[in-house]
């Protein structure tokens, strides 16, 4: 078994990927559970103070525009199970399991960092629940991204407390309470604050966000392998991504993209054959990969470190500050999504452009009027030409997805409607951010698939003329589950093979065996 993830400890992307896609086991750190502990006390000062205390939001009042409501010291428990229970009301289809255990990870790291005040038995049961895989139903709309996550959020706290519904690994969806029984967890009984701690924040978002932009970098350098197999289908040549070209307009994806295709289109006899052909320039989608891919890239990079900051951020509000036995307890706005919402719209939209600029290279392969040497639509042709549609409806197909991607990269961000009576009168609405971001992704990744496929019947009309040595490793991995097209078949279960060699990151290892790493 590998080695667990700390929570309370510095948490990588990929170590979230880990636990949230392949069941890492998690543990909570020693030194993490000491500072969980001494943020406890200041507001366990707060409880044994009873109604002489002085108000603390959400600890002895109510909520957002009942925030200057002062709550019995004799209702305290009562209001933090009230919170949880008014305020799951998710609706829509569920979470996968993965995008849940990404919430709960994260959700277990904002306690651990030790300023949310909360007792060190909530991360206990997290971190129970994650390796014990119960997975609480969280439905996956009804978050506006500011004062946290609240509603998904809250659907995580109810089975937290043996209400709800939850499935054990990938079980049926079940009452809680049955599932936390069966799992050998015990589920928690809220005291002062926690329910607020656990549904304030931007765990939903983050989770999406995190596991939808690994894929999206990932499928970046898919891009490029399926880029470099079109272009050798086409005929195109390798010197628009000559290394002088781009060290004189030095954006650092540009440059990745540009030594990734010389690198897979080194050494090919498609390329030799044509190279005195007298053809001038290729088109943009041929051309401009280093630009277009690479500009998508940059815009990944900034949308990382945004990520990177935000797993290892306290979300919740009030926060605990102990400072040489002095606290402070400060109510701010660090539940508020926007640094999120502004990436994951910039996120779906650079990854929107990777399906774009691949659409238009199917485009290319498919049009008779735009390839030289391939037959129209990659049908078979000869005598019976006209007969068979070949990849006609996969461009079609492709080009619906890119224009439902067009809709979906409208940004979340630039919305915001006032909920909690005008009180919480700006929010990020990064929640749909996220989730427009992910399904831009698996648009993209059978976008590419598609690219992939017809790129690789445009090369078996090549031959005996071989490709670079990266691009005969792509058609060769692809020959591997999909056969060479001899006439129409139904097009679906090709696509879908193909999208798992994509999604799987099998094309990519199998070109750098090849060729060698990929950036």
């Amino acid at each position: 078994m590998s080695a667990p993830v700390f929570i309370g400890r510095p948490l990588t992307l990929l170590e979230l990927e880990d636990v949230a896609v392949r069941g890492r086991p998690v543990a909570f750190a020693e030194e993490a559970r000491a500072k969980v502990v001494r943020s406890r006390a200041a507001i366990d000062a707060i409880t044994k103070a009873g109604d002489a205390a002085p108000n603390v939001y959400g600890v002895n009042t109510g909520f957002g525009a009942l925030s200057e409501t002062r709550i019995s010291a004799n209702d305290v428990r009562e209001l933090q199970q009230n919170l949880v229970r008014s305020h799951a009301t998710g609706v829509g289809p569920d979470l996968s399991t993965p995008e849940v255990r990404g919430i709960m990870l994260l959700r277990a790291q904002v306690l651990a960092l030790g300023h949310s005040g909360v007792r060190e038995e909530l991360v206990d049961v997290l971190v129970a629940m994650l390796n014990a895989k119960v997975h609480p139903r969280i439905p996956s709309q009804g978050s506006v991204g500011a004062s946290g996550d609240l509603g998904p959020l809250a659907h995580l706290a109810l089975a937290m407390i043996g209400e709800g519904e939850a499935r054990l690994e990938s079980g049926p969806t079940r009452p809680s309470a049955e599932v936390l029984r069966e799992a050998g967890v015990k589920p928690v009984v809220l005291e002062a604050k926690e329910g607020l701690a656990l549904i304030n924040g931007t765990q939903y978002m983050a989770s999406l966000g995190t596991l939808a932009l690994l894929e999206a970098e990932r499928l970046a350098v898919a891009a490029d392998i399926a880029g470099a197999m079109s272009l050798e289908a086409l005929k195109g040549t390798s010197r628009p991504f000559d290394e002088r070209l781009h060290e004189a307009r030095p954006h650092p994806g540009q440059k990745t993209v540009s030594k990734n295709l010389r690198a897979l289109l080194a050494e090919s006899e498609i390329a030799e054959s044509h190279k005195d052909c007298g053809k001038v320039q290729d088109a943009y989608s041929l051309r401009c990969m280093p630009q277009v891919h690479g500009a998508t890239r940059d815009a990944l990079s900034w949308v990382r470190s945004v990520l990177e900051r935000e797993v290892n951020s306290v979300t919740d509000n009030p926060s605990v500050f102990v400072d040489r036995g002095e606290t402070e307890i400060l109510s701010g706005g660090n539940f508020h999504g926007q640094p999120l919402a502004l990436a994951l719209d910039l996120a779906a939209m650079a990854a929107a452009e990777l399906a774009n600029i691949s659409e238009r290279r199917v485009e290319q392969l498919v049009n008779p009027a735009l390839s030289t040497g391939l037959t129209p639509f990659l049908a078979p042709g000869g005598p019976k030409s006209g007969l068979h549609s070949g990849f006609m409806i996969a461009q079609v197909t492709s080009a619906s997805l890119v224009s439902e991607n067009k809709v979906l990269a409208h940004p979340a961000s630039v919305d915001s409607i006032p909920s909690s009576a005008g009180k919480e009168d700006h929010v990020s609405m990064g929640s749909v951010s996220a989730k427009k971001l992910r399904d831009v992704v698996r648009n993209v990744r059978s976008c590419l698939a598609i690219e992939v496929m017809t790129a690789a019947a445009g090369l078996d009309q090549r031959k005996p003329l071989r490709p670079s040595r990266g691009v005969e490793a792509a058609l060769a991995k692809v020959r591997e589950r999909v056969a060479p097209m001899t006439g129409d078949r139904p097009l679906y279960k090709d696509i879908e093979a193909v999208t798992a060699l994509v999604a799987e990151s099998e094309l990519t290892r199998a070109v750098e065996r090849a060729v060698g790493s990929l950036a």
